[in-house]
């Protein structure tokens, strides 16, 4: 049996769940009935069938309500994997740092060609960060205060996932300057950054070896999940860009989180409307089980 969790960002119908079971039944699906996970706000629909031919038919309905489509059992997640820039938090970090030297129209130009795929990460990465030598490193401590803002819902979304007994880890391209500071705010177990080379009190231009890349935030999911005793069904991954997309497809259920077309062809479903707390929804979190900030 599968589960369809629909949720609105605003207001989810009768008419809209009726729509959607319509969808999977034209689509093949047997549709067994739904139910509210939050009245108005999500509801679940049960189903047997093809599981990408229910996700396809839904995708139809596409700017209506996220539409989080998995198997029934095993809904709820024991392991955590998220990005961090432009995902947990709202701003990419290294272009806000780039902005304070005056280079930010070049390093956000770069940026948006990594995350799209169209430039190889690390290669980008040495790119932009060589654009900061000589910045005096108490800038970091300056922009995480003033440029960096948590995502809506991210906070609720981790604390409840690990009150539930989830292992929760940050993993990101970014830098651990921001990813130690946004992991302890939001509650985290675990972050796994890159480091900036500092000398003198001042960056140096340079990352240290090795890089989290892409493949390197799919082998830590893969050796977090064994390490805990997990089966990757047992996981969750979300993120934005192209970074993520080895992690996000390997996930048992991969997110993509208003996120880049690469990306969104990757996952298995797509947050576009709501905030984080959709995922709490999908695991079947009703409010009321939340742990709030």
């Amino acid at each position: 049996m599968f589960i369809a969790t629909l949720i609105a960002a605003d207001r989810l119908s009768a008419g809209d769940i009726s729509e959607a079971s319509d969808r999977l039944a034209s689509a093949g699906a047997g549709v067994a009935g739904w139910e509210w996970v939050e009245a108005d706000k999500a509801a679940d629909i049960r189903f047997s069938g093809v599981l990408d031919d229910a996700r396809q038919a839904l995708s139809i309905l596409d700017g209506k309500f996220d539409a989080i489509v998995q198997p029934e059992e095993g809904r709820c997640k024991s392991l955590f994997v998220a990005d961090m820039d432009s995902t947990m938090i709202t701003v990419e970090c290294l272009d806000e740092l780039a902005d304070y030297a005056g280079f930010k129209p070049q390093v956000s130009a770069i940026t948006e060609r990594a995350m799209r795929g169209e430039l190889d990460f690390i290669e980008a990465l040495d790119e932009r960060v060589a654009l900061l030598a000589d910045m005096d490193a108490e800038i970091v401590t300056r922009c995480h205060e003033e440029r960096v803002a948590i995502s809506a819902g991210a906070a609720t979304l981790v604390r409840t996932m690990r009150a539930a007994g989830t292992h929760c880890v940050l993993v990101s391209g970014g830098f651990t300057l921001f990813a130690d500071r946004v992991a302890a705010e939001i509650g985290f177990d675990r972050a796994i950054a890159n480091t900036l080379e500092i000398a003198a009190g001042r960056l140096t231009g340079r990352v240290t070896r090795p890089i989290v890349d892409g493949a390197m935030k799919e082998r830590i999911l893969a050796d977090t999940t064994e390490k805990r005793g997990l089966q990757f069904s047992e996981t969750l991954a979300i993120g934005d860009g192209a970074n993520d997309r080895a992690m996000v497809a390997r996930a048992g259920l991969g997110i993509a989180y208003r996120a880049k077309p690469t990306l969104r062809e990757a996952a298995d479903a797509r947050i576009d409307h709501g905030d984080l707390t959709a995922l709490l929804y999908a695991q079947g979190y009703a409010r009321a089980d939340w742990v709030d900030t």
